[in-house]
């Protein structure tokens, strides 16, 4: 284990054996480190929170810290989880939930980069990238593979879908569907299918669901019928391979806000 006789770890803490903490670190007695964990100089991890093997803090990031929101009362323990190899950049902060057992909670493989904020009670899947300052409020839902361009501002309550791209500086009030590019500030809209990031990841996607996704994503927003038609006809003439399911159910499943 490898500590600076410069950070401060309370006494309680559970920290593998192969963790690095460096000087002016904080650690909570609540907090466990996995194995491989590096905090660098001045990062702080406090509350009930789990970082999995191999994440990464940067100077300044603040990780597990109360909510912001008004609701938490006092004695409430809520928690935050981040998954395997997940990177926290300089001056990022996640924040725990807000009810009595609720959790924030990261997946494995992530990118959050500096300045960025995740508030209590959002759930992020694997891969996910948010780039330079982007703020997400409370109880949002972002799906693996999700890129979140900088400085984008993302509603409560919103959701993000899966292998989505959320262009830079978006005012993202709307959900953001899967598979798809969502950009815009005062006209939220849904420029296209996410191309280049299928064809990053095209191990996953076969050329059928590629193909199926393109004519569903012509049926939906270049063909001006309605919503409840467009999905009807998605349902009904596409090949129904695991993405169009998704797509599917995504729609179904809409927030509150509705979908761009």
């Amino acid at each position: 284990m490898s500590i600076s006789p410069l950070a401060f770890v309370c006494e309680g803490a559970k920290i593998d054996p192969s963790a690095e903490i460096g000087p002016f670190v904080y650690v909570g007695a609540d907090v466990t480190l996995g194995p491989g964990v590096k905090l660098h100089h001045h990062a702080t991890v406090e509350g009930h929170t789990t970082l999995g093997e191999g994440c990464e803090v940067f100077p300044g990031a603040c990780v597990g810290t109360k909510t912001q929101d008004l609701k938490w009362r006092p004695g409430n323990v809520t928690y935050v989880e981040i998954g395997p190899r997940t990177v926290i950049r300089e001056c990022a902060t996640i924040h725990s939930g807000t009810f009595d057992g609720t959790k924030t909670v990261i997946g494995a493989d992530c990118l959050i980069m500096a300045y960025c904020h995740i508030a209590h009670g959002c759930v992020l899947g694997d891969h996910v990238v948010m780039s330079n300052g982007v703020q997400i409020a409370g109880e949002c839902l972002i799906e693996h593979h999700a890129v979140i361009g900088g400085t984008t501002a993302i509603l409560q309550f919103t959701h993000i879908g899966a292998y989505a791209m959320v262009g830079g500086g978006t005012q993202l009030r709307k959900d953001a569907p899967p598979y798809m590019v969502t950009m815009g500030t005062e006209n939220l809209v849904v420029r296209g299918l996410n191309s280049v990031g299928i064809r990053r990841h095209a191990d996953a996607f076969s050329p059928e669901a590629y193909a199926a996704l393109k004519d569903a994503y012509q049926i939906l927003y270049s063909e001006g019928s309605t919503r409840a038609a467009a999905l009807e006809r998605i349902a009904n003439e596409l090949p129904q391979c695991p993405e169009i399911r998704h797509l599917l159910d995504f729609y179904a499943n809409a927030s509150k806000h509705g979908v761009a």
